[in-house]
């Protein structure tokens, strides 16, 4: 079991930034790769950005590329989601989430944290 507790999230402004975290506890979360899923209000969760286990080999939704960067830093069991140019329609709770393997869809992530809200106004 992996637990898994995000902070960073807020309100801001259309073209501004906001740096998610994710600090993991549990079985070896350094040999986990970790993801970024988000869901909008009447929305399924979507996938985000992922990243492999040694923070190599990076994964992301086509509507972020470019604006979104994920990282980690195993040495604090922390994985961040630093997210440039929002837009309105980022609006979600943002999940960090683990997996054995680097995953690419929402589902295939085995455990989640609680959800952070972020808020992107016009």
């Amino acid at each position: 079991q992996v637990q898994l507790v995000e902070s960073g999230g807020g309100l801001v402004q259309a073209g501004g930034s906001l740096r998610l975290s994710c600090v993991a506890s549990g079985r070896t979360v350094s040999s986990l790769a970790m993801g970024w899923i988000r869901q909008a209000p009447g929305k399924e969760r979507e996938f985000v950005a992922g990243v492999n286990w040694r923070g190599d080999v990076t994964s992301y939704a086509d509507s972020v590329k470019g604006r979104f960067t994920i990282s980690r830093d195993n040495a604090k069991n922390t994985v961040y989601l630093q997210m440039n140019s929002l837009k309105p329609e980022d609006t979600a709770v943002y999940y960090c989430a683990a997996a054995r393997f680097l995953q690419g869809r929402a589902t295939r992530y085995d455990d989640w944290g609680q959800g952070t809200q972020v808020t992107v106004s016009s």
